[in-house]
């Protein structure tokens, strides 16, 4: 990618909320230097959103683009050496952006969690940007930025001590303060809306290694679901949805355990990050996510309603009329919490894993930030000035992960933004501490 490039970091939708709260991370903590320009649709609503920033930001300039006029996103992503786009549903407006960097040269970062957008962007445009050398980095947010960086981690203590390779290993989400943004809300229901009327879209959607570069290297549905990884009876479209096991005790934490509501895409992000890796978690790595809920009976309890809550809401989303009736109360997009409340979030994430020596090891993740907003702003900014300023993962451009892309970099920055990041080996066993 050529230095004359007249920008470092184009930021895509910075007038909407998570852009703004994404301009304004920039603003403070980019280095000096840094060539950074806001793009979006409205002139004016951007010179808005960039008055209100830091004075950092006072010369930035300002790009107009339609997220569906390829020929001006041609122009922003040549003008590039990042763009970082928080433009959702990326389905219906992020195919000629991701298109626009693939055949430019362009490095790429968003926010989706949308399988379906993911996979035809892989399909689509891997071959493409591999050519050009541009890394498309998919889920650079709460999806799915602390579970593939976590496994990485993880693989990556396991392999330093000796220890093989990572076997069963499951993602516990023991503390979740904060909400989900109108954005996310928003792809949650264009995926229902699409899967109700699609059976290829169905079908991709209930494999749990549809993200696969490469798919037949991967275990059958038969496989997965004897290891876990698919669960099938009763619950059987709970499992689907979420690719994680139904409400149960887990020993290991002495917790009751429920879905986690993000799970379907994660696992299926950090089951790519193994793939492109050439399997470096191991052939016999078996993945999943949950919830704690509690470890007495309103914790089985608070796991049943979660349960019967995530069906019953993708249920209602995939069908016209409770679609409508939900609209009406769910937050919309570009919309989002005051500060106050945004300071008041906080994740806390333990990933426990066995190796195949038969070691116990765990990654601690987590934040004193908002998941899905300031949370997310911290993860999406340095994702992209990581992208534009460290020294590329060894490797060849494409459609990527963040722990292929950006990896120990990536680590390093959100530790130095109050993340915490740590792998150890577990002595005696996991015990049930919190």
């Amino acid at each position: 990618m050529t230095d004359q490039r007249e920008h470092d970091i184009v930021l895509f939708g910075a007038t909407g909320f998570v852009g703004r709260l994404t301009a304004a991370h920039l603003a403070e903590h980019a280095p000096g230097g840094t060539r950074i320009a806001l793009a979006g649709r409205s002139r004016e609503r951007l010179e808005q959103v960039r008055s209100s920033l830091p004075p950092a930001a006072a010369a930035w300039p300002l790009v107009v683009a339609d997220a569906e006029d390829l020929t001006a996103l041609r122009e922003l992503a040549r003008s590039t050496r990042v763009v970082v786009t928080t433009v959702g549903p990326y389905q219906r407006y992020g195919k000629a952006l991701v298109r626009a960097c693939a055949e430019s040269g362009t490095h790429y970062c968003d926010l989706t969690g949308e399988i379906l957008f993911a996979r035809w962007s892989s399909d689509t445009w891997s071959d493409a940007a591999r050519r050009s050398g541009a890394r498309i980095v998919h889920a650079c947010g709460f999806d799915s930025i602390p579970s593939d960086l976590g496994v990485h981690l993880l693989a990556r203590t396991v392999r330093v001590a000796g220890e093989g390779e990572l076997g069963e290993t499951t993602l516990y989400v023991r503390r979740l303060a904060g909400g989900l943004s109108g954005g996310t809300i928003d792809s949650m229901r264009q995926q229902a809306i699409e899967t109700s009327k699609d059976a290829a879209a169905r079908r991709l959607v209930a494999d749990p290694y549809g993200y696969s570069p490469d798919r037949p290297a991967e275990p059958t549905r038969a496989d997965a679901a004897r290891a876990g990884t698919a669960p099938e009876g009763p619950l059987g479209r709970v499992a689907r949805i979420t690719r994680s096991l139904p409400v149960r005790r887990a020993a290991e934490v002495d917790r009751w355990t429920a879905p986690f509501i993000m799970a379907s895409f994660n696992t299926r992000v950090v089951r790519r990050s193994n793939a492109l890796t050439g399997f470096s978690y191991g052939r016999g790595f078996r993945y999943r996510e949950v919830m704690t809920t509690g470890s007495g009976p309103r914790g089985a309890l608070t796991g049943g309603v979660i349960t019967a809550a995530l069906v019953g809401g993708f249920a209602a989303m995939s069908f016209g009329p409770t679609r409508t009736a939900l609209d009406r109360v769910l937050p919309k997009p570009g919309e989002g919490p005051g500060v106050e409340q945004q300071e008041k979030g906080a994740f806390r994430i333990d990933i426990r894993t066995t190796s195949t020596t038969g070691a116990r090891f765990r990654c601690l993740v987590g934040a004193d930030k908002d998941p899905g907003y300031s949370g997310t702003a911290v993860m999406l900014g340095q994702s992209a000035l990581s992208l534009a300023q460290d020294a590329p993962v060894p490797g060849e451009g494409g459609v990527l992960t963040p722990a292929t892309a950006m990896g120990d970099d990536l680590v390093a920055r959100l530790r130095d933004h109050g993340f915490t990041l740590e792998a150890s080996r577990v002595d005696g066993g996991f015990g049930t501490d919190s």
